[in-house]
């Protein structure tokens, strides 16, 4: 068995006799099935001493021992993997995340994230963030959501960037098209807290209360054509799904998000959400740094569907 792991011994109490040996143990720990899987596969659960099986049941009285191995976080590197690199040195990497790829892996082994490119490439970032899976990034983006981000290369930088984003002293520029009225421009000052029915969402708080989060956005309409705006909009705090729920509770959702009823914009497959720039104090040269990313050819080409002017230097 692996070197590091824990080992549990659980007696069966006389209200759980009769029930299998693998539901007791995932109820008790819980454990997913698949884990549970491999750990039988494994041999590394035994019922009074024997090897188990998982179909078979408990009785009162006996001691079941369950050797956990410690699941591995590090992200696995894909050499093959497609990067765009924005702008780097000896201590940052910015990079160009496209939309549906993941930030960074959530189970042991996943691939296909930006995380796994990165690290194939620099591999120092694996060490560089407290959680392995985060590969060296300083923040995530959404999956359907594009643009830059930032990875440290040393834990030390790491910590920085973290406490200036956890600080508000990092300069985020979203572009995002929207439907709907729409000042020219405006601040957007509303809480936000998961919806209680709903979890992959959040809601407004007018009230603040329990679960809400403080949430701070600015905006400027860049372009319009009809009941159609190109919105840049600068955070300064970080809550989940924070432009997008802005966004459609002034009445603007943004367009293909679906989740915050946005309209449809068919042949997009996403939603128009784009990290337009992001800027920070360099954690080393104490030097101010902007990277700024592209915008995406199949959002450029919704913008001229829809006569949309494409602002100088997208």
């Amino acid at each position: 068995m692996n070197a590091s792991a824990t080992t549990h011994t659980l007696v069966v109490e006389a209200d759980k006799a009769g029930q299998r040996v693998d539901l007791f143990i995932g109820e008790a720990l819980g454990l997913s099935r698949a884990r549970l899987k491999k750990l039988f596969d494994a041999g590394a659960v035994k019922v009074d001493g024997r090897a188990a099986k998982k179909g078979m049941l408990v009785a009162a009285g006996q001691r079941i021992g369950v050797v956990v191995p410690e699941e591995r976080r590090e992200v696995v590197p894909e050499p093959g993997a497609p990067l765009v690199v924005l702008h780097e040195d000896e201590t940052l990497v910015f990079l160009d995340k496209p939309a549906g790829t993941p930030s960074h892996p959530l189970q042991p082994g996943e691939t296909g994230t930006l995380a796994n490119a990165l690290v194939a490439r620099h591999p120092e970032c694996a060490g560089a963030s407290e959680d392995e899976r985060e590969g060296g990034l300083c923040h995530r983006l959404d999956i359907e959501t594009s643009g830059v981000m930032v990875a440290a290369r040393t834990r030390e930088a790491w910590t920085a960037v973290r406490e200036a984003f956890g600080g508000r002293a990092v300069d985020k520029r979203y572009w995002a098209l929207v439907t709907g009225p729409l000042a020219d421009e405006g601040e957007i000052e509303l809480p936000l807290r998961h919806h209680p029915r709903h979890p992959d969402r959040v809601e407004p708080a007018v009230e603040g209360g329990e679960g809400a989060r403080e949430a701070h956005s600015e905006f400027r309409v860049l372009a319009r054509e009809g009941e159609y705006s190109l919105v840049e909009v600068r955070i300064s705090t970080g809550v989940l799904h924070q432009v997008r729920a802005h966004l459609a509770a002034v009445g603007a959702p943004i367009v293909g998000d679906a989740l915050y009823e946005g309209r449809e914009e068919p042949g997009l497959g996403r939603f128009f959400l784009h990290a337009r720039a992001l800027a920070l104090t360099h954690p080393v040269t104490r030097k101010p740094v902007r990277v700024e990313s592209p915008l995406p050819s199949e959002l450029r080409a919704v913008l001229e569907k829809h006569a949309l002017a494409v602002p100088p230097g997208a």
